[in-house]
C-alpha cells in the first residue's frame, strides 16, 4: 500500500499537459472565458495609449505654477476644454492652461495636471492656489504600464475577469486556448439506480456521477457521463473500452476493492492498461487503482486527444470517491489541462481546530467540514455527526479536509492542523 505521498507523485508524473500545438483552439474574445490561455499573448499598443489625466483639473506647465500659493496664486488662460475621448487642439502656451478631465488626452505644451480641488475659476481664467509637488503631477505617460510588443499574459493562464480585460484592452479579439479535458464517468454496480428511478429494497441512488460531473464542469471540463455499469466482466469491459478510446482520463466509481464481483483492475490489464496503483494508505479512500493506458503515437487523421489516458477507479462510498478525486485526481486534471505549473497543485492551509479531530492512527486521515477565515487565522469547523466514509448527508457544505498524518490520533481543539482547500475546486 502506497502513503499518500508516494500515490500523489505517481499520478503527477503521469499526468502530462495537453500538446501546446495539437490541443489548441482559437476562440473569440467572450468564449475565452474561464478557458486557459495556450500561447503567449503579446499587444501592438503601449497602455496608456497616449499621455493621460489621472485627475479632473487643469494641464499646465509646471514652470508657470511651481512657486504659486494661496496668498500668491497664478492666473492662467483657459483655452481649451478636454474631456475624455477628444483630441486637443492647441498647444499649451506660457500663462496658458487646458481645462482636462479623468483619461483626457494631455494637450502639447502641458506636462503637469493640477486638480480641480486646488484652483479657482473665474471665467476663462483660472486661479492655481496650490504649487504641484513636482512636474508630471497626476499625469499617466503612454506605455507607463504597458510597452507594446512585451509579453502580455503568459501561457497556462486562467482568463477570468481580469485577463479578460487586459485581452479586451490590447484589441486581442481572437484567443488561443487549450481545448477542454474529456473526462469520462460511470459508476459500477448492480445495486445502483439513477436518481429518477424507483428505489427497491436494497438498491443504492448512484449519487458518484451527479457529484463528480458538477465537480469538472465547474472546473471548466467536458464530462462525458457513461451511466451506470452493472457488475458483469463483459458490460465492464466495454466500458471501460469505450471510456478510453473517447476520453483524456477516466473516471470510475466503485468495483476498485477486493469483492467477488470486483473486476476492473482484471479488466485494465486485459485491455492493455498498466497499473500504477492499486491502494493507498488514505482514509477515506484505501481502495484507488491508477492505470496508464499508451494509445501510440499521433497522426494527422488521430483523435484530438492526448496520446495516453488515464484511468482513475476511485471507491463506491461517495465521500471516499469525493475525497480521492480532490486529493488525487483534480490536480492531474488541472496540469492536463495546461495550467501554469504554480497552479494546479493542491493548496493545503494551516488552519485552528475548534473542536476534537480524531484518527485511528493507522492511515492518513481526512476529515471533511468547513474552513472559515477569522481575524486574519483560518479555523476549521469539522463537519457535525459522524466522520463515516457512507455519509454523504453531512458532506454539504465543504470547504476543506482535514489531514491527520499515520501517526496522529488526535487534535485537540486549538491547535493547528493542516487543512486541504477545496473550495479552490468549486
Amino acid at each position: 500500500m502506497l502513503s499518500v505521498k508516494e500515490a500523489e507523485s505517481i499520478v503527477l508524473n503521469l499526468a502530462q499537459p495537453l500538446d501546446s500545438q495539437r490541443d489548441v483552439e482559437t476562440v473569440d474574445l467572450l468564449a475565452a472565458s474561464g478557458r486557459i490561455l495556450a500561447a503567449p499573448v503579446t499587444g501592438s499598443l503601449d497602455f496608456p495609449y497616449w499621455d493621460n489625466s489621472a485627475m479632473d483639473g487643469y494641464a499646465v506647465r509646471f514652470a508657470d505654477v511651481e512657486n504659486c500659493s494661496a496668498e500668491k496664486p497664478v492666473v492662467l488662460e483657459v483655452v481649451e476644454e478636454i474631456p475624455a475621448g477628444y483630441q486637443p487642439q492647441n498647444t499649451v502656451q506660457s500663462g496658458q492652461a487646458a481645462r482636462i478631465f479623468t483619461g483626457g488626452v494631455m494637450p502639447a505644451g502641458a506636462d503637469t495636471v493640477v486638480m480641480q480641488e486646488e484652483t479657482r475659476r473665474e471665467g476663462d481664467r483660472i486661479f492655481i492656489l496650490v504649487s504641484p509637488e513636482k512636474p508630471q503631477a497626476f499625469v499617466r505617460h503612454k506605455g507607463a504600464f504597458y510597452q507594446a510588443g512585451t509579453p502580455l499574459l503568459t501561457p497556462g493562464t486562467v482568463i477570468n475577469a481580469p485577463e479578460m480585460a487586459v485581452l479586451a484592452t490590447a484589441q486581442c479579439i481572437q484567443v488561443p486556448v487549450y481545448r477542454r479535458l474529456r473526462v469520462a464517468i460511470f459508476s459500477t454496480g448492480d445495486e445502483l439506480v439513477s436518481p429518477d428511478e424507483p428505489l427497491a429494497p436494497g438498491k443504492l441512488v448512484d449519487s458518484n456521477q451527479y457529484a463528480l460531473t458538477v465537480l469538472l464542469a465547474q472546473m471548466g471540463f467536458e464530462p462525458i457521463r457513461l451511466g451506470i455499469v452493472p457488475d458483469n466482466e463483459d458490460a465492464l469491459n466495454k466500458a471501460i473500452s469505450r471510456a478510453v478510446a473517447t476520453a483524456d482520463v477516466v473516471l470510475s466509481t466503485g468495483g476498485v476493492s477486493v469483492g467477488d464481483y470486483d473486476y476492473v483492475e482484471k479488466i485494465l490489464a486485459d485491455l492493455g492498461g498498466k497499473v500504477h496503483i492499486s491502494s493507498v494508505a488514505i482514509k477515506p479512500g484505501k481502495p484507488l487503482t491508477v492505470a496508464e493506458f499508451k494509445r501510440g503515437e499521433k497522426n494527422d487523421d488521430s483523435p484530438s486527444f492526448s496520446s495516453d489516458c488515464l484511468y482513475f477507479g476511485l471507491p463506491g462510498n461517495p465521500v471516499s470517491a469525493l475525497v480521492c478525486c480532490w486529493r488525487f485526481v483534480v490536480p492531474a486534471l488541472r496540469k492536463i489541462s495546461g495550467l501554469a505549473a504554480d497552479a494546479w497543485g493542491p493548496e493545503f492551509v494551516k488552519a485552528r481546530c475548534n473542536a476534537e479531530l480524531r484518527s485511528p492512527g493507522r492511515r492518513e486521515t481526512y476529515v471533511w467540514g468547513k474552513l472559515h477565515l477569522v481575524a486574519g487565522v483560518w479555523e476549521f469547523e469539522p463537519a457535525s455527526g459522524s466522520q463515516n466514509s457512507a455519509n454523504l448527508i453531512n458532506l454539504a457544505n465543504t470547504s476543506g479536509l482535514a489531514v491527520l498524518p499515520p501517526a496522529e490520533t488526535g487534535i485537540l481543539p486549538g491547535e493547528f492542523v493542516e487543512v486541504l482547500k477545496v473550495s479552490q475546486y468549486l
